[in-house]
């Protein structure tokens, strides 16, 4: 039986979460869209921004379940999951200077090479290639890190945990404050070196803090399979998500010479259908592959992970469009400052709803809480349909916070029940469906159809997007009644 862990425990072994979504509050909301617009025409920002995104998450999926599942089979004498995590944020320190490198390159001779060969910029690409290598590195330690609550907290405080584990995750808001000012000034070294220095003093607290049991007998099994499946896992998830988006662009030009409101109702039908049913058909047969013969035993964690996809596209895609939003809606001048202050007054529901989620969800269940995180967050993004000035849309992102915080303590406590103990690593690495596939999803499809509508009338390609949003949430909780659970 497992000891009990104190509130230091829960700290210094969900401290590196802090470290890695410092990086993704830093890189996914405010550095990424301020580098895109830097390197594409303004009119197809949120394609490129999409684009991006999109493949670095392919990248993501893939890797973090391979790493989780190389760490459940590790017999290091530091324990399975801690020499990950350190490899992992010693690589990203390389390649997050990549990223920093690619304003470099505005104007480079090698653009007569990649502008009539892949159609875009030698700063782009580079771009590109520092995303994807990050993702790598990124996630080779999280594809570790996510097994260590269930390797090390008994199952009646994975809730508590869980909810310290949202608030590392929520807490960067916060702290990531000081990056919009220094984006907006163009300081991209600065921003840089912030994101690397907070990995390694948090990757450090949690390799020096937590207490693993080195495995005593490697688990049986081929690894070639699973690492097969896990590469079919994510071709299967990325094929139907460009066939989606391969429907969405007919539906645009079959819709052309309608009225401008039969083609918004087309747009926000077709996105709705695209987006929902990649998630539908990509995880569920994205992940009865990657699972494999466990499959028919395993739908519970399949509809978990279908659930937590959709409530993830939708909150992750209105976060990592706010930037251009409040740009070219709202006409906010310094909209990456604006951008990370609208992400801290969100922060005051976050953290609290996440650390009272935690508790509750140990005491009255975590289905319940998970439910009414998406009806809450559905209605906060709903609200933000009509926000017209600053004030309308600190409401409506506070309302979203709420939910939001307090699924992302209750939903990962749900995951680490249904996720079988032995597999923790493998199963919880194919979870990542859910966290690459959001961006995948929600940016990819997403960024796509705001261009279009933005031509059509500016600003309308966000209303048209944050409404199919706001319907993922709603089918979240409904993917939820599919979920069996003692908890």
């Amino acid at each position: 039986m497992r000891p009990k862990l104190g509130w230091k425990d829960h700290i210094l072994l969900n401290l590196y979460w802090l470290g890695l979504n410092v990086a993704s509050g830093t890189i996914t909301p405010v550095l990424l869209p301020y580098l895109v617009a830097l390197f594409v025409p303004p009119e197809q920002k949120n394609t490129y921004l999409g684009l991006v995104r999109s493949i670095g998450l392919a990248v993501a999926m893939m890797v973090q379940p391979i790493a989780g599942m190389f760490s459940d089979r590790n017999m290091s004498r530091w324990g399975r999951r801690r020499p990950y995590i350190f490899a992992g944020t010693m690589l990203d320190l390389v390649f997050l200077a990549i990223v920093g490198a690619s304003p470099l390159f505005i104007g480079s001779a090698m653009d007569s090479f990649f502008l009539p060969t892949l159609g875009i910029s030698t700063a782009l690409f580079v771009l590109i290639v520092g995303i994807v290598l990050l993702q790598i590195s990124s996630n080779l330690a999280h594809g570790a890190l996510q097994g260590l609550i269930p390797d090390v907290v008994p199952e009646d405080q994975r809730g508590r945990s869980s909810g310290v584990k949202a608030v590392m995750e929520l807490l960067p808001v916060f702290l990531v404050i000081v990056v919009g000012p220094l984006v907006d000034r163009g300081l991209v070294w600065l921003v840089v070196g912030f994101v690397g220095l907070a990995l390694v003093l948090t990757m450090l607290g949690t390799i020096l803090g937590v207490k693993e049991e080195p495995l005593r007998e490697k688990p049986a099994g081929p690894v070639a399979e699973g690492i097969g499946r896990l590469v079919a896992l994510t071709a299967i998830f990325v094929l139907v998500t460009r066939a989606a988006l391969w429907m969405v662009n007919q539906a645009g030009g079959l819709a052309a010479g309608a009225s401008l409101g039969t083609q918004v109702t087309i747009g926000v039908l077709v996105g709705l259908i695209a987006m929902a049913g990649s998630i539908f058909l990509g995880v569920y047969f994205g992940a009865w592959v990657g699972i494999g013969r466990e499959a028919p035993r395993q739908t519970p964690f399949i509809w978990w992970v279908v659930n937590r996809l959709m409530f993830l596209a939708a909150v992750g895609s209105v976060q990592g469009f706010a930037q251009y939003f409040l740009r070219d809606v709202l006409h906010i001048p310094n909209a990456a400052t604006m951008t990370t202050i609208l992400l801290a007054v969100v922060a005051l529901f976050l953290l609290p709803s996440a650390v009272i989620g935690g508790r509750l969800s140990d005491r009255i269940g975590r289905k319940r809480l998970v439910a009414l995180a998406g009806l809450i967050a559905g209605a906060g993004t709903v609200l933000l349909l009509f926000s017209t000035n600053i004030p309308l849309v600190l409401v409506s992102g506070c309302i979203i916070g709420l939910g939001t915080g307090i699924f992302y303590a209750a939903n990962w406590a749900l995951g680490t029940d249904l996720a079988p103990a032995a597999e923790a690593g493998r199963y919880l690495g194919i979870s990542n469906l859910a966290g690459a596939g959001a961006g995948i999803v929600g940016a990819g499809i997403g960024g796509p159809l705001a261009d279009f509508f933005n031509v059509l009338r500016p600003g309308l390609g966000y209303l048209v997007i944050f409404a199919i949003y706001a319907a993922l949430f709603f089918l979240s909780v409904l993917a939820l009644t599919r979920v069996r659970a003692g908890r």
